[in-house]
């Protein structure tokens, strides 16, 4: 929900399930709400995976003034009039923002410098010198223009801040503009139809009902069924050779699989070495 941060969602399913070791894929601003993907016990190797999945958005932008941390919880920089702002103006400066973009990160981020958070620079009153960051918007979307108010509906890839898309349209409409409003609809796999609510996991008589199998974090991913020699071998960590099916095609370098046992037991994450060869990058399950 808005207002609570992703470390305080970690301390309630931490406190909740009595499991110590949890940790969660995808800071969530505090001022947005959606989907924040949990990970619990052995899962929590399934970060990284997350992490890196496409995540999708609908946000809110204001036009007419712009904040220090690009968005409602900051103190306002500089203001203007955005009412010359049309939607013809609106649809022709989205397109600028969607595909491969150089997006420069805000200094209100978790992002370092010298060892040391941005954020921290900020509170000081400081700025420290930011790079732009080359950063992937698969989908850009223009719902409503309802002056000054903007409703953008996009998908993202990792690294990319909605924050500074939502200032930098605004600069590039010439009349500022911040985030007000941001819901994360989907993180990878997980849509807001698979979400728990934090009541419902405070009420929950058995919370260990509300979970996902890590496996799910992979679906999209090719899959291999292994018998028991070769279960056995990636068990220990161990490359195997598999053998292709005739109407597939050769695996591009260091393509992940995700392999099972003959039984269905999801047993690790493999990569792709060449010549038919996968190593276990994670294992779930020895044999």
């Amino acid at each position: 929900p808005p207002g609570m941060t992703s470390f305080a969602v970690v301390s309630l399913v931490r406190r909740r399930t009595g499991i110590r070791r949890v940790g969660h894929a995808g800071t969530l601003d505090p001022i947005a709400d959606g989907v924040l993907p949990v990970c619990l016990g052995p899962a929590t190797r399934m970060v990284e995976y997350i992490v890196s999945a496409p995540k999708t958005y609908l946000a809110t932008v204001r036009l007419g003034e712009a904040t220090d941390s690009y968005d409602s919880e900051g103190t306002v920089t500089a203001t203007s009039d955005p009412s010359g702002v049309t939607l013809e103006d609106v649809e022709a400066a989205l397109p600028q923002f969607a595909g491969e973009i150089d997006q420069l990160p805000p200094m209100y981020s978790a992002l370092k410098y010298e060892g040391q958070p941005l954020y921290r620079y900020a509170r000081q009153g400081k700025t420290a010198p930011r790079q732009p960051r080359r950063v992937a918007v698969h989908r850009l979307e223009l719902l409503a223009y309802t002056p000054p108010l903007i409703e953008l509906e996009m998908e993202v890839g990792r690294g990319a801040y909605v924050r500074s898309l939502a200032h930098d349209l605004g600069e590039r409409l010439g009349c500022h503009g911040h985030l007000v409003r941001l819901t994360r609809t989907a993180s990878g796999p997980f849509a807001l139809a698979d979400a728990v609510s934090i009541e419902e996991l405070e009420g929950a008589a058995d919370w260990e009902a509300l979970l996902y199998a890590p496996d799910r974090v992979l679906e999209s991913w090719q899959a291999a069924l292994l018998g028991e020699q070769h279960a056995r071998e990636v068990g220990q960590g161990r490359l195997v050779v598999l053998e292709r099916r005739p109407e597939l095609a050769e695996p591009a370098p260091e393509a992940p699989c995700r392999a099972y046992s003959d039984a269905g037991e999801f047993l690790a994450v493999l990569r792709y070495r060449g010549s038919g060869r996968w190593q276990p990058e994670k294992v779930f399950a020895a044999q």
